[in-house]
């Protein structure tokens, strides 16, 4: 998929719509294509997330056809796959701070820190610069999904770390971490083996949500610190704190 649509994906991505749009077309004929072979396309994948991703990408090909080449676009009319109503695991302030106590280097702490007050996605905090922290504004400049820019909260808390790994690794300029993502990824999952706690980006930037709405913060203005590109997702993520703070107010129907 060349064109505008192409200009504002990240490498990583594209390489997913190739992959994702190609079995697609392997299976269906585009030009030949409706809603009810969409669907029953869709039906093959049993993760509700998984349907949802593959429906997203199927859309966006005939979005951009219908724009390049005036076809007609078979998922106009549709309705996207509903999402699970799982409530995705997250973690709270204390075993945030456990993680970073268990981290073996300098660097770790400050990258489970970045990536808890920040919520910034893996390929987001992986390529943060010297050059990208605004030490006055507490501010990161990152290239988020669609090679948006945006600017990414931290704190004190985040900042101490931060210097620290600038001053023993001596960096002034260029990357600060001097890893790749799978390599903080595979850090992330000894972490998770040694505490028991579930420890990945993605667990991370959910917690981000969740923190930040247990602290009476609104939902768009999550949204806007974190990056995400709508209140629903903003929403799903938050599922895990609207249940636990029911639950403190729940009573027993059958007690007096």
């Amino acid at each position: 998929m060349q064109s505008r649509m192409a200009e504002n994906l990240t490498p990583k991505s594209l390489r997913y719509y190739r992959q994702t749009i190609g079995r697609f077309l392997q299976t269906i004929n585009p030009d030949k294509a409706n809603p009810e072979m969409i669907d029953k396309y869709l039906l093959q994948f049993p993760n509700a997330g998984g349907r949802h991703a593959h429906w997203r990408a199927i859309k966006a090909f005939f979005n951009w056809r219908e724009d390049v080449f005036d076809y007609a676009n078979p998922t106009k009319k549709m309705k996207a796959p509903k999402l699970s109503k799982l409530i995705l695991p997250t973690l709270n302030k204390e075993q945030v701070l456990l993680l970073i106590e268990k981290a073996e280097t300098t660097r770790d702490k400050a990258i489970i820190s970045l990536l808890t007050e920040s919520g910034m996605r893996l390929s987001e905090l992986a390529n943060v610069k010297v050059e990208d922290i605004n030490w006055q504004e507490h501010t990161i400049r990152v290239i988020g999904k669609g090679r948006k820019e945006r600017d990414t909260p931290f704190t004190e808390f985040s900042g101490k770390y931060l210097q620290q790994v600038l001053e023993e690794r001596n960096i002034t300029s260029g990357n600060i971490w001097d890893i790749k993502p799978w390599g903080i990824v595979s850090m992330l999952r000894r972490l998770e083996r040694d505490t028991g706690l579930p420890a990945n980006p993605h667990v991370f930037r959910r917690s981000f949500a969740t923190i930040m709405k247990s602290m009476g913060v609104d939902i768009s203005i999550i949204r806007q610190l974190g990056g995400w590109e709508s209140l629903q997702m903003v929403e799903r993520y938050t599922r895990a704190f609207s249940f636990k703070d029911a639950l403190r107010h729940y009573k027993s129907p059958l007690s007096a």
